[in-house]
């Protein structure tokens, strides 16, 4: 080991300690963790070099040595920025951050031989009463906290313009003289920081460190002064009693005002307010009513959707929206900078409650910006800033760093939302993938077009772009699009998805209206759809009149026809004038053909009729099966022409379905050409919708089993017998069970159809196709009893008949028909028996 020098030399020391970096191992496992310090020593050694820093010792924190203070201070408020960014990119659960002390002083230097540091001893060595009091500093701060000495604070203040645009920018405060451990005189503290990575707060008293405070400060004399100064304090509060200048609670929501842009910049027009929506939306504490619901409201107030939304027309959505307060952005230039700023506004009276502001230099700062300010924005109204800082995600990841990327996706959202021009939004989605190839929330606004068209396996392709960049994603919009994607797989997998995604987003309302449409699609359970469905029943809703067109669905299928049409009603008072059959099967099922034929020709502007599948129901329930025959080719001619194969599958279902049930006996031609239809369009129907060939195949078995055709019956089930969608679609395993039951009372075995079917007949979500066969099965085995009262249900369950859906719906034409029958037979002569 050399000998060190007599001579003590003057040098600047950083220590840093990394907070809670044993419970981080814990939590993330060693291998993660090693990853992770590995992506951390690559940034230190990238700082050494940026910032001429000597690395004398690491552990869980650092101590470094440099020749000046701004060097060490450069690098301290690097490694800051940098532990925040490093956390965000690995989407910790807690902000990645370090304490660090920054002193000036002398400490004896000495380098160890190479001998020595094959035995493992530093390089250098580092000692003097300078290094301890770095140690105290560091031990002093706050996670994010940068403490100074009193020598080193003069020293980096003045050359702090060397730091560029952010030496400007820090802030810089004193936290007068503090006592520490070990060190005899009282020492000035001092912070440095930028705003809103730093904590700019008094440090915490430590028992090894203290502030030294005069007598008159201290806590017996405060103890007293305090009791006076509380009991003036208590009866000037109960005289005045200020109340909080906004009562903002959690999942409590804003209006968001068009953004001024007062720097005569178009390109900041429409891309800074996106920006400021998509950043604010990572909170789960503040919820924004949507862009739609802000249009939908200036319609109900006469105004234009394109009216601008300032302080007074925002005042009145909020107080009609139930709001509790408006949001109003600015960018401008002011003194050479671009500043973006946002007021607070009580809508009740319209003045500016809280207003923040960020400043940065150019258009490129914009985006930073407005996290700045919005992260402020949320702590403001009442969020933890644990969790503004755990939730929050930079807008140039979560969205895109190119301003005219994000222009070109903000224009298309406009057209989205106003024309519904498929072809122009997409192709303004395009040209912002262009700028920015790894826009993830461009892939996935497409997927959302393609999805409301019903284009099922364009959006999909669509989602799984955006999921390869999942690190420009909010966790709220990856999690949204892993369940789209799951919504055509198992069923069990997407309702545990779904049920961890409303949980954790309770006022997506779109997503909750979604999944209970699902419910009632892939489950028959109207009950659950129903409770679902009513939690999106709210008036910040942007679908509110879908939703309580849906809840008259679900209403309906329980068979409460008052309250569904209640509900049917309500949706048109809000606006909603999109699908009608229902509404109207809501008077089939009271028997007012006449009232159903009015509602559904509203819906559709009265032109031709009764179309598509809803005809081949109509006229299928009111018994007339030529135009039933009719409606259902006239269905699949439009359908083939189309190219739609799903839809030609269905149309072959409905011509089948007249075939078979109506009056035509036991057409055996068409229940086969059914079953080879499905047959051969399968794997391109499975393709748009996975359940399609096999629910319509068993759909084939299920007609052969009403004319008694037992060789169609287990042409079907041999069919459909390999197939994962028996697993996970419970509406088709019960159209099995139907058709397995079907075979054993054919085969002269009613009472095991009965035993196969009686504990399904009891379940809310029973098929109407699963009462029909108990039905059967029952006359079959000598039990009258069962036998009528499953007549009475077909025949008075009219509700559920209609209401009814499955995978491919296929089944509606099956229910029609049975139920029909049922109530013929009920209206012979002492009540017929049901038909076997």
């Amino acid at each position: 080991m050399q000998a060190f020098p007599q001579t003590p030399q003057v040098r600047t020391l950083l220590l840093t300690d990394l907070v809670d970096s044993t419970q981080l191992v814990e939590r993330l496992g060693d291998t993660a963790a090693a990853e992770l310090f590995r992506a951390h020593d690559r940034m230190v050694l990238d700082l050494q070099q940026r910032w001429r820093g000597r690395l004398i010792d690491r552990s869980d924190g650092l101590l470094l040595l440099f020749e000046r203070p701004i060097d060490a201070l450069g690098f301290a408020l690097d490694y800051v920025r940098g532990l925040r960014d490093l956390g965000r990119e690995r989407q910790l659960k807690q902000p990645l951050q370090a304490r660090a002390g920054l002193h000036v002083g002398e400490v004896l230097v000495w380098e160890n031989s190479p001998d020595a540091v094959r035995l493992g001893a530093k390089s250098l060595e580092v000692e003097g009463l300078a290094k301890p009091l770095a140690g105290r500093l560091m031990a002093l701060a706050r996670p994010g906290q940068i403490l100074l000495s009193a020598t080193a604070e003069p020293l980096a203040h003045r050359a702090a313009r060397e730091l560029g645009e952010r030496g400007e920018l820090l802030v810089w405060k004193s936290y007068g003289r503090w006592r520490f451990k070990g060190v005899p005189e009282a020492q000035e503290v001092f912070e440095v920081g930028e705003p809103g990575l730093a904590p700019l707060r008094m440090p915490a008293h430590t028992p090894k460190a203290w502030r030294d405070l005069p007598l008159w400060r201290r806590p017996v004399a405060l103890a007293a002064e305090a009791l006076l100064v509380a009991g003036i304090a208590l009866s000037g509060w109960f005289l005045t009693r200020p109340q909080p200048a906004i009562a903002f609670n959690e999942r409590d929501w804003v209006v968001v005002g068009d953004l001024r842009n007062l720097t005569g910049d178009p390109r900041l027009d429409d891309a800074l307010e996106q920006a400021f929506r998509i950043s604010l939306e990572q909170s789960r504490y503040v919820n924004v009513l949507s862009d739609l619901k802000v249009r939908d409201t200036l319609g109900r107030m006469q105004r234009k959707p394109d009216d601008r939304v300032d302080r007074n027309l925002g005042s009145e959505i909020a107080l009609r929206d139930g709001a509790r307060a408006v949001l109003l952005p600015t960018v401008a230039e002011v003194g050479g900078r671009l500043r973006v700023s946002a007021e607070v506004i009580d809508p009740h009276t319209q003045t500016t409650v809280y207003a923040v502001s960020a400043d940065g230099r150019g258009v490129e700062s914009a985006l930073g910006s407005i996290d700045t300010v919005t992260d402020q924005l949320r702590e403001k109204l009442g969020e933890a800033m644990q969790n503004v800082q755990k939730t929050s995600v930079p807008l140039p990841n979560v969205a895109t760093p190119s301003l005219d990327a994000l222009k070109a996706f903000a224009v298309a959202r406009n057209v989205v939302n106003t024309t519904a021009d498929r072809e122009q939004a997409l192709g303004l989605y395009r040209r912002a993938l262009q700028l920015d190839p790894q826009f993830a929330l461009a892939h996935a606004d497409m997927a959302r077009v393609h999805a409301s068209l019903g284009e099922v396996a364009l959006a999909a392709a669509e989602w799984r772009k955006a999921l390869q960049f999942p690190q420009r994603l909010s966790p709220q919009e990856r999690q949204w699009i892993e369940l789209m994607l799951l919504q055509h797989d198992a069923v069990d997998a997407y309702f545990r998805k779904a049920n961890e995604y409303v949980a954790l987003y309770p006022d997506d309302y779109r997503t909750l209206s979604r999944v209970a449409t699902n419910i009632w699609h892939q489950r028959n359970d109207f009950r659950s759809a129903e409770a679902m469905a009513r939690r999106a029943d709210k008036p910040q809703n942007d679908g509110l009149g879908r939703v309580r067109y849906m809840l008259g669905v679900y209403l309906l299928g329980q068979d409460k026809v008052q309250d569904a049409l209640l509900q049917f009603r309500k949706a048109r008072e809000s606006g909603f004038v999109g699908a009608g059959e229902l509404y109207a099967r809501a008077y089939d099922a009271l028997g007012q053909a006449a009232e159903a034929d009015k509602t559904y020709f509203a819906s559709t502007g009265g032109h031709n009729g009764w179309q598509g599948d809803a005809g081949v129901v109509t006229w299928i329930d009111r018994g007339d099966w030529r135009k039933a025959g009719e409606a259902a080719r006239r269905w699949a001619a439009e359908a083939e022409a189309s190219g739609d194969t799903v839809e030609l599958l269905r149309a072959r279902a409905a011509e089948a379905s007249v075939a078979s049930l109506g009056g035509g006996g036991n057409d055996a031609a068409s229940k086969r050409v059914l079953l080879e239809s499905a047959g051969k369009w399968g794997a391109e129907a499975d393709a748009a919708f996975p359940p399609t060939s096999t629910e319509v195949r068993l759909y084939a078995g299920l007609l052969a089993a009403h004319a008694g055709d037992r060789a169609g019956v287990d042409a079907a089930l041999e069919a459909t017998r390999a197939s994962p969608i028996l697993r996970d679609y419970p509406t088709v395993a019960q159209l099995q069970q139907v058709l397995l039951a079907e075979q054993s009372r054919l085969d002269g075995k009613p009472q095991a159809a009965v035993e196969r079917l009686a504990p399904l007949a009891r379940q809310d979500t029973a098929l109407v196709a699963v009462h029909w066969a108990l039905m059967r099965a029952a006359a079959a085995s000598g039990n009258p009893a069962t036998a009528a009262a499953e007549a009475r249900w077909l025949a008075t369950r009219r509700g559920r008949v209609f209401a009814e859906s499955t995978t491919t719906d296929v089944l509606r034409f099956f229910n029609a028909a049975v139920s029909r029958q049922a109530i013929e037979d009920a209206r012979e002569p002492g009540g017929a028996a049901p038909r076997q």
